[in-house]
């Protein structure tokens, strides 16, 4: 596999070549951006148990009040 490094900038959400490059069509290509920081994307994951033996502490009971309850 040939590879060649070609040089470019983002302008608009769009990688613009330098030197007026002109690739065919669904050419393959890799982007390489050097000295960047990205902020760290967030993840949200589902909880697990450590210990799923445990489940049985974690089941929701529900009591459910009349309205006349004297509060």
């Amino acid at each position: 596999m040939a590879v060649s490094t070609i040089e470019g900038i983002v302008e608009n959400g769009c990688i613009r070549l330098r030197d007026n490059v002109m690739l065919p069509d669904n050419t393959k290509v890799y982007v390489v951006v050097p000295d960047i920081e990205t902020p760290p994307q967030a993840r949200v994951c589902s909880p697990h148990l450590a210990h799923p033996e445990q489940a049985a502490d974690f089941v929701k009971h529900v009591v459910e009040v009349s309205d006349d309850a004297g509060l």
